[in-house]
């Protein structure tokens, strides 16, 4: 017996918020009848799960591949509207994978994609402080007050006390190239970083997940993790 968000994570269908969202959304069915509540527990052994009306069932191949998100890309496997998403990149694969963690519509950079749904809960739980890195564009001249206030830690629009590393690259009466360093991810965290201390993000592109880097991926392309790099994922979290 198990939760249906956890079966739906393993089956590489998306992570655990995810499923929760999908549900709420009336597109996961057991045994033909709608689901909406993530406590569900179902018999994987017996019961029958579809998503969207196709039946899911454990991956037998963990599959991990990093891809350079482009901008103007949707970090999301199906969208209502039929704008693009990332699944459009990786829809050659054998096996299904989802985005681990969110990257914004105009946001570019490297973002982990897998099966491996234990892997991707935790890595996308703030429990286990993940480092992003992000390069930014921002409007103005930037200042080591400005850094100093947002390392201090600034209120977001949910009510939590966000906090980044910052290190100013270049300053100018213009504009100003920032690299932010997080450890938990919030919905347009970055961005309302910025914002709170009067310098609009410009441009936004995360260059580190992980301690995964996409330096010789162009935008749209991804590649296959090497074992030690699967490795160190699962060190970092404790798997």
């Amino acid at each position: 017996m198990i939760r249906i968000n956890k079966y739906l994570s393993i089956c590489g269908v998306t992570s655990r918020r995810g499923a929760d969202q999908l549900m709420s959304q009336g597109r996961v069915t057991v045994n033909n009848i709608t689901v909406k509540t993530r406590g569900t527990i179902i018999n994987e052994s017996e019961d029958i799960v579809k998503v969207d009306g196709t039946e899911v069932k454990p991956a037998e191949t963990k599959i991990y591949v990093l891809l350079n998100k482009p901008k103007f890309v949707l970090t999301t496997l199906f969208d209502p509207f039929h704008r693009k998403t990332v699944a459009y990149y990786v829809r050659n694969l054998k096996n299904r994978v989802y985005p681990v963690g969110r990257l914004d519509y105009d946001t570019d950079g490297v973002l982990l994609m897998t099966n491996d749904g234990e892997l991707a809960f935790r890595l996308a739980h703030p429990r286990y402080q993940v480092k992003k890195v992000y390069r930014a564009f921002v409007s103005g001249a930037f200042s080591a007050e400005n850094a100093r206030a947002i390392e201090r830690g600034i209120k977001l629009d949910d009510g939590h006390l966000a906090k980044a590393k910052v290190s100013i690259l270049s300053s100018g009466v213009q504009n100003s190239k920032i690299m932010l360093v997080l450890a938990e991810g919030h919905k347009h965290e970055v961005k309302q970083l910025f914002k709170a201390v009067g310098h609009p993000v410009r441009d936004l592109s995360r260059s580190e997940f992980a301690g995964l880097k996409g330096d010789q991926l162009k935008p749209g392309r991804w590649r296959y993790l090497s074992p030690g790099e699967i490795k160190a994922l699962k060190k970092l979290v404790g798997l």
